[in-house]
């Protein structure tokens, strides 16, 4: 490729309205612009960064037994609606009506579309284990697209579903999934984790996200600083933290004038958090009343809450005519007082709290003395706090740290939650009728391409790995006004291309400096430099774009060094 003929118009200047360097780097370098809220056209560079991250998941997946197949984007209301998703799965999916009024969805993800597929196929044990994915657009209705390619409305996912017999089965073929994310995470040269995840949506048993770890990333992951424990902090499990013995006190009234928060209770009292109890009131989508409370520095973990519910997908924060009418007091809530069957949830470190204070459920008034195992009745004792830098590790007792990350993929364990609401079975070797127990494994390729950028960039712009680089070579003739320069330039050109090297020849008309700008901001891995040493004494500068160091070298010798930097790279 010739840079003339390239479309490829960089930015001198950052967005404004970017915030995430990945997204302000792809703009300035002429890899995508924005179409409309949430939505992005790719340019040549930028697609060809796409296709390159595509292939390495085809390579990964064709060699773990994965057979590629391309589905309809647009789903049938009729196979949701046999899951039980089509009402449960919420406002993130965009729904169409045809011209019949008939009822579709522009699809978010392909389970009920493989389900039914493959349910329509697949009739014997003999036809297992199957394998069956996917590169594609996917849509979901963002409330807030934002952050580029981080959380668009469309978006490239690879979607691979695992189709087994059993359940041992399902776990190979997760297993099979799960090392091949790490070769290809890998091969991209992205610094990752796998962390145990939570289901959400996609519904399930088990469940690993793979996280590229970077500050910029919207995920939070605990890691434990001593065995290998990673999870995310929604699903980190939790053990309880007992407090230190004491002699119960007696449950007492107190006036807590206008204490309605944590905080102000703290002051007013004059007394440690840790001794507080919080209260979050929630109602589901059938308007049901769950009571959460914590202790008063830890915050409820929706998703974990929502584990315990039976048939919930979704939590609001509650009515204050709800929490009235079970007999609470909204800002001065405890379970003591509530009506008898209303759902309350009470952490396991809130259980084991002494000598505690928490509402009184009357306006201005909390309750001192209080000791949860002792005063809080009919309650369901869990784990549903979120994660909190230090907390002990749930397997070795280790301090905790948190930290950022994106996530780029994510593999799960779907079992027969598709295959036994769709009907989607086969005869095993008894003949005997079963559901297919499937899996579900996705990588979110665009959001890929801008955790590579997040991870590896500095201040002149994007470290491509060689892997995934729109270009691995660019070879710069100083003046492309200087007939000898062009030459030999368009000689290096043509002999890399030789050697099956993917190389730009920048040979528009335009000063040295705005060229190695560009190359640096675009961040091709190696730049050759075509100046009058290369015409006079046949030596070529060679960048290398990853640490800045400079090669000279004898044009005779160059190839094979090209060769084997890129190899290193």
């Amino acid at each position: 490729m010739r840079a003339t003929n390239l479309y490829a118009p960089t930015l001198r200047e950052m967005p404004a309205d970017a915030e995430l360097i990945s997204h302000k780097l792809m703009l300035r370098g002429g890899m995508m612009r924005k179409s409309a809220n949430g939505m992005y056209t790719f340019l040549p560079l930028g697609w060809r960064v796409i296709k390159k991250i595509e292939a390495i998941i085809r390579e990964e997946m064709d060699k773990a037994g994965g057979q590629e197949i391309m589905m309809p984007i647009l789903q049938p209301s009729e196979l949701w609606e046999e899951s039980g998703r089509w009402a449960a799965y919420g406002k993130e999916m965009m729904r169409v009506k045809d011209r019949h009024d008939h009822s579709y969805s522009l699809g978010p993800t392909h389970e009920e579309m493989m389900t039914a597929l493959v349910r329509n196929e697949v009739r014997s044990y003999k036809q297992l284990p199957l394998m069956l994915y996917q590169i594609q657009d996917k849509f979901r209705d963002e409330r807030r697209p934002r952050f580029g390619l981080m959380r668009s409305r469309e978006f490239i996912m690879k979607d691979l579903y695992s189709f087994d017999k059993d359940v041992d089965g399902m776990n190979i073929s997760y297993d099979k999934m799960y090392k091949a994310y790490q070769n290809i995470f890998t091969r991209m040269g992205l610094t990752f984790r796998p962390v145990e995840a939570d289901n959400g949506a996609i519904g399930g048993g088990h469940s690993h996200e793979f996280t590229a770890l970077t500050e910029a990333g919207e995920s939070v992951i605990a890691c434990c600083s001593k065995c290998d424990f990673a999870a995310s902090d929604e699903k980190a499990e939790l053990k309880a933290i007992v407090a230190a013995d004491e002699v119960e006190e007696e449950l007492k009234k107190v006036s807590t004038p206008d204490a309605h928060t944590i905080d102000l209770l703290v002051k007013y009292l004059n007394i440690p958090i840790e001794k507080t109890i919080k209260a979050v009131a929630y109602q589901t989508e059938t308007d049901e009343l769950v009571l959460v409370f914590v202790r008063g520095d830890h915050d409820v973990n929706e998703a974990k809450v929502l584990h315990f519910l039976e048939n919930a997908r979704e939590l609001r924060m509650a009515d204050e005519e709800a929490i009235t009418n079970a007999g609470g007091c909204p800002g001065f809530m405890s379970p003591i007082g509530i009506k008898k069957g209303t759902k309350i949830l009470v952490d396991l470190t809130a259980m084991e709290m002494k000598n505690a204070v928490s509402g009184a459920n009357e306006v201005d008034t909390h309750y001192t003395g209080v000791n949860p195992k002792r005063d809080f009745k009919d309650v369901i004792v869990a784990d549903i706090r979120m994660v909190k830098e230090g907390d002990p590790c749930p397997r070795c007792g280790a301090p905790l740290s948190l930290t950022r990350g994106i996530e780029v993929g994510q593999v799960f364990t779907l079992g027969e939650k598709y295959s036994a609401s769709m009907n989607a079975t086969f005869l095993d070797e008894n003949g005997k009728e079963k559901p297919l127990v499937m899996g579900s494994y996705g990588i979110g390729v665009g959001r890929t391409m801008a955790a590579i950028i997040e991870q590896l960039h500095d201040d002149n712009g994007i470290i491509w790995p060689v892997s995934v680089a729109p270009f691995e070579v660019a070879v710069v003739p100083v003046n492309a006004k200087n007939a000898e320069q062009l030459k030999t330039a368009e000689n290096i050109y043509k002999e890399l291309k030789s050697k099956h090297i993917d190389v730009l020849l920048d040979d528009r008309i335009e000063r040295a400096g705005v060229k190695f700008k560009d190359a640096d901001l675009i961040g091709y891995p190696l730049r050759i430099t075509v100046g009058p040493k290369a015409v006079e004494e046949g030596i070529v500068e060679i960048k290398i774009r990853k640490n800045g160091e400079i090669k000279l070298l004898k044009q005779d010798k160059y190839v094979d060094e090209i060769i084997n930097l890129l190899k290193e790279l």
